[in-house]
């Protein structure tokens, strides 16, 4: 038997892929900034209009029937 790893179970990392760490300081400031830009507000009213797009719709009443 070969002291060497077979290529099966070693992982090889993609290539130009690397580890990154950011600040969570960071993160949540930017984070904040976000929330408090316009963008974000029609954002969560897109939600809201999108979310009604896929609501049930209720059934709607008969026409009442002229005589």
């Amino acid at each position: 038997m070969s002291d060497s790893p077979s290529p099966a179970s070693s992982p090889t990392p993609a290539p130009g892929l690397s580890e990154v760490r950011y600040s969570l300081s960071e993160l949540l400031r930017e984070v904040q900034l976000e929330r408090n830009a316009p963008a974000f507000a029609v954002e969560k009213l897109d939600q809201v209009e999108i979310a009604k797009l896929f609501q049930k719709n209720r059934p709607r009443r008969a026409a009442a029937s002229r005589k």
